[in-house]
């Protein structure tokens, strides 16, 4: 398994890391057995992945208590990153996520401390109910400082983010803060990173762990873009009308979309490649993603989803695949934020 280097840090993490959402079962990926994730955890170990991906928030909690104990008898070999939201980043309350993180991850350390969405108004609503917290968000300065305290402190090794903007980023850096990475959506139907926000990444060491890489489960073949539950159709790729709590108010790309996957399967076949290969090795083509996260719920999904670090796709392959799909990354635009109105966005 190919490693890549983070940013600037000693982390060398493995092309493809694991995605842990759905540890400890929940509402939207459904039930997870913990016999299934103490299996595929140890096996993605025994095949070369060492980075795993959770937060606070995934499954309130029960993800990470779930990673934790499959991790507990090999923890030295792993790279765990976790997110902390952005409504718990006033100093106590960061400080208290912290701890009950490595409570239930059963360790003494994170390896990488992420914080989940941009600290503003609209992220913030989106965690809690607390119209104060709403009303006066954290202020940034004060939530590096507690990061760079626990940083000392040796409970976290490295301060990285998640869904963060290039004007965010400047922000953090005029406070002189070492982030070694951002994780952000990328996909070949989720492309907006692309237009500015690699380059700046590249030029300030900054790694990208991409995530979505098979769109939630479109990108594998498995089913038609109109059987795509409503839960995972709230972003601005479907019609507002579509999505289980869908915010955006847009009227979606569906039909390029369409387009492209008929194309896509087409390539798939004509090449003799797996979709769900195709599409991760693509992701890895792009030498500005560090590593991009999948989730496996079993021996058989892991072994699919570790193709596609194998897979050396073709030059001209990659540059059809960028064609048929730059319809979409057209309507979509250039902000990655595909929950919200493009006007009225998380990440700026």
């Amino acid at each position: 398994m190919e490693k890549r280097r983070l940013g600037n840090s000693d982390l060398y993490v493995s092309v493809v890391g694991m995605g842990c959402w759905q540890y400890g079962g929940g509402k939207y990926w459904g039930e997870q057995s913990q016999a299934d994730v103490n299996y595929v955890v140890n096996r993605a170990l025994d095949r070369g992945v060492n980075y795993f991906d959770t937060a606070e928030m995934y499954n309130d909690g029960k993800s990470e208590e779930a990673l934790g104990e499959a991790l507990k008898l090999r923890r030295n070999e792993a790279i765990i990153g976790t997110k902390v939201t952005p409504a718990n980043v006033y100093p106590d309350d960061l400080q208290k996520s912290c701890e009950e993180s490595l409570k239930r991850l059963q360790t003494d350390y994170i390896d990488l401390y992420m914080v989940h969405w941009p600290i503003n108004p609209l992220s913030v609503k989106h965690f809690t109910n607390d119209k104060g917290k709403i009303c006066n968000p954290p202020d940034l300065a004060e939530a590096i400082d507690t990061l760079t305290e626990l940083k000392k402190a040796g409970k976290i090794r490295h301060i990285g983010i998640s869904n963060h903007g290039i004007k965010q980023m400047t922000e953090l850096h005029k406070l002189g803060v070492d982030v070694i990475t951002n994780e952000l959506p990328y996909n070949l139907l989720s492309r907006a990173i692309e237009n500015e926000l690699t380059l700046h990444c590249r030029n300030n060491n900054i790694g990208i762990i991409g995530y979505m890489p098979l769109q939630q489960g479109l990108l594998t073949g498995k089913y038609a873009l109109e059987d795509v539950k409503p839960m995972q159709a709230r972003s601005r790729h479907f019609h507002h009308s579509r999505g289980e709590q869908s915010r955006h108010g847009e009227e979606g790309t569906e039909r390029e979309i369409k387009e492209a996957l008929q194309t896509i399967k087409q390539l798939s076949n004509e090449y003799g490649v797996d979709l769900i290969t195709l599409s991760l090795s693509w992701v890895l083509a792009n030498s500005d993603i560090t590593t991009t996260i999948v989730g496996s719920r079993n021996e058989t999904q892991l072994e699919q989803n570790l193709q596609g670090a194998l897979y050396d796709m073709p030059s001209e392959l990659y540059e059809e695949l960028n064609k048929v799909t730059k319809p979409i990354l057209d309507r979509l635009g250039s902000n990655p934020d595909y929950y919200e109105n493009r006007k009225n966005s998380r990440i700026y």
